[in-house]
């Protein structure tokens, strides 16, 4: 049986470039602070990247942008896998993830049930924000981005282009989830998309 180090090796050789790895990964190797020593004497080896506290990955690279940082909705759901919570994109993050903005958030805020996270990549940041039970209830995959997105930019001074959009997206939503949602809505946010679905006009 070879040593911890050479164990956990072995198995990092075996995953693809980029993939997100967590010391509880390697539990039966041995001990948390074995597992967490051998994960640093790789890193400084080359073998992995330390992405955040607990938080490693292989390194992936490329060959006109250079080293390549994992794809940070892939880190913030294994995140959220790994401490079994749920979270929910909220505010420019949403937006973006509907297609309601061209720009990339510099700070990705996800809404959860579980502890307040913040994970720093590169110039980027993921943020885990705990909110009440009430904003992580909504069911739609569609209405609640569109719901958090508007709670956060608000509901006036958006482009007729923007409106249409949102239209569009929240028409493609099951009926029944739409429903659910716009009951969690708050008033001013409901109002917008009662109106907004209700215009004949395009």
């Amino acid at each position: 049986m070879g040593s911890i180090q050479t164990n956990i090796e072995h198995k990092i050789s075996h995953l693809k470039k980029g993939s997100l790895i967590f010391p509880a990964d390697f539990r039966g190797e041995g001990s948390s602070a074995a597992i967490k020593m051998a994960l640093s004497r790789l890193t400084a080896k080359g073998k992995l990247k330390r992405l955040s506290h607990g938080i490693y990955y292989v390194p992936k690279q490329d060959r006109v942008f250079g080293e390549l940082y994992p794809d940070p909705e892939k880190v913030a759901e294994a995140v959220a896998k790994r401490e079994k919570v749920r979270i929910r994109p909220t505010g420019s993050q949403a937006l973006h993830k509907l297609g309601l903005t061209t720009q990339v958030p510099t700070k990705m805020t996800y809404l959860t049930d579980g502890e307040r996270r913040q994970i720093k990549m590169g110039n980027l940041y993921i943020e885990f924000k705990p909110t009440t039970p009430k904003k992580m209830a909504f069911e739609g995959e569609l209405s609640s981005l569109v719901i958090l997105g508007l709670i956060e930019i608000g509901t006036k001074n958006l482009s007729a282009e923007f409106e249409k959009r949102v239209k569009e997206i929240l028409q493609s939503e099951k009926s029944e989830a739409l429903t659910k949602d716009l009951a969690l809505a708050p008033a001013q946010v409901y109002d917008f998309i009662i109106h907004l679905l209700s215009d004949s006009h395009d």
